[in-house]
């Protein structure tokens, strides 16, 4: 038996598989744990949903607190699946149906639910990543008033960034105070503070992010993040290769570390210098340094040793 549920804000479709049985229920906590408690009592093989914007995880927080095997999915995979099977109708239940289809004929990894500290974490290094960007916004806005000498707005843009840039400075010190006062990240954050170009802000977005790393393959971290050239190739014809999916928090954090790097890092910065002398583009060669910045990292990780620029050029 396997389950898909469609989840909307207010509510969410049920579907199971093989027997075709269909429900809705609501989204509130009391509702929630309910159809949590009514799958234990089914016993499915594994209950699938997509990602919803947020939208999902009380459910998924519902269901791993009754020990419901669930896995999440990217709903662009479960769109092509339903295509590939000629299902080009779209409803809440079509929806749910096509899941729990989806989760009976293909291996869908189960979802493993962040505890507490580490979901705070997350918790903390996405709010930090939105008060960047209303940060950005606020300073672009403030730029266009220069046009404007006596512009009535131009006080209340400045007190907003000032507000905006000392909330920041508070969520800096949450998240050092966090890591730092749990033991399960004092080893892998001695480690990559050592790393020229790895600055806090990216070392707490990869303990929150990336709690993998140092468990993978070279290949498997560099897919995970979204940093392995994707071929596209068919015949004689030879396309160029792009990036493609990955963890989309990692991947930005990893960039702008990269950019550092690439000026300070001794192992990095002629990595990068040669790949622009053989003609490589700028963004080319910088997508190729993250690939190498990330590896490094979970070499070091499943290594456990420390930084050293020798070292990095042998591995």
């Amino acid at each position: 038996m396997f389950v898909g549920i469609d989840v909307a804000k207010a509510s969410v479709v049920v579907a199971v598989h093989p027997d075709g049985a269909t429900w809705t229920t609501g989204t509130t906590g009391r509702e929630l744990r309910a159809l949590a408690q009514r799958l234990r009592q089914l016993a499915p093989q594994l209950v699938v949903l997509e990602a919803t914007g947020g939208f999902e995880v009380p459910v998924l927080g519902a269901l791993a607190a009754a020990d419901v095997p669930v896995s999440l999915v990217q709903p662009g995979r479960v769109r092509h699946f339903a295509r590939a099977h000629g299902q080009l109708a779209k409803t809440d239940v079509v929806d749910a149906h096509v899941l729990a289809q989806y989760a009976a004929q293909l291996e869908a990894a189960q979802y493993v639910m962040p505890d507490a500290v580490q979901r705070d974490l997350m918790l903390l290094v996405a709010r930090r990543r939105q008060i960047d960007e209303m940060l950005v916004a606020e300073r672009q806005r403030l730029e266009q008033q220069q046009v404007f000498p006596t512009s009535p707005v131009r006080a209340d843009l400045e007190e907003t960034i000032a507000f905006l840039a000392a909330k920041r400075r508070d969520l800096d010190r949450q998240l050092h105070d966090h890591i730092a006062a749990h033991p399960r990240w004092a080893e892998s954050a001695a480690l990559l503070r050592e790393i020229p170009g790895i600055g806090p802000v990216t070392l707490a977005t990869v303990l929150a992010f990336l709690p993998e790393l140092g468990t993978l393959t070279r290949q498997q971290v560099a897919a995970l993040v979204g940093v392995a050239p994707m071929a596209r190739e068919s015949g004689q014809w030879r396309g160029r290769r792009h990036i493609h999916g990955g963890r989309a928090a990692v991947r930005r954090v990893m960039y702008m570390a990269t950019l550092t790097a690439i000026r300070c890092n001794p192992w990095l910065q002629p990595f990068y210098a040669r790949l622009r002398a053989r003609g490589k583009t700028a963004k080319q060669a910088l997508v190729a340094a993250m690939r190498k910045l990330v590896v490094l990292l979970n070499s070091i990780l499943k290594t456990k040793q420390p930084w050293r620029a020798p070292m990095a050029a042998t591995a």
